[in-house]
């Protein structure tokens, strides 16, 4: 028995995205969430801000995580105004409720920059490369690299 794949061609992303399909209702979800996000959080007391997330949303009903319960016992008490502070923005006026959940909350870092500085004596020795190099990208390249040195002192 052998399985037959359907080759698709690759497309590109505005037309992906231009198309009714599953990626822009995902992309628009995405943006939702996001916009309800930052607005609860603008009217969280500060030490809270950090510690809820939209999580998505289902059935009329905002899932709102966090990694310790007790910040969300103190939303459950405060699920009135929160309801009347999302009715505010477009396209939540359908949001019925919250569903809280506790989960383990790893928010995303942007990984550390890997920079590296050439000495002054080597950004020289590249620069005179670059003066006696003949070929236009190459020469380009080396004074690109060149720029990097730390200046002399």
């Amino acid at each position: 028995m052998s399985i037959k794949v359907k080759r698709s061609r690759a497309q590109p992303i505005a037309r992906l995205l231009s198309k009714s399909g599953d990626i822009n209702q995902l992309m628009r979800l995405s943006r939702l969430i996001d916009q309800a996000q930052r607005h609860l959080r603008a009217h969280l007391p500060e030490e809270m801000r950090e510690h809820i997330f939209v999580g998505g949303f289902s059935e009329g009903r905002l899932t709102l995580i966090s990694g310790q319960a007790s910040w969300l016992t103190w939303l459950r008490f405060e699920q009135r105004r929160l309801l009347e502070l999302l009715h505010q923005l477009p396209g939540f006026e359908g949001v019925s409720g919250f569903t809280f959940k506790v989960r383990p909350v790893r928010p995303i870092v942007a990984p550390k920059r890997n920079t590296r500085s050439l000495s002054a004596d080597a950004g020289k020795t590249l620069s005179e490369c670059a003066e006696d190099t003949t070929n236009p990208a190459l020469k380009r390249a080396l004074e690109r690299l060149a720029s990097h040195a730390r200046p002399a002192k």
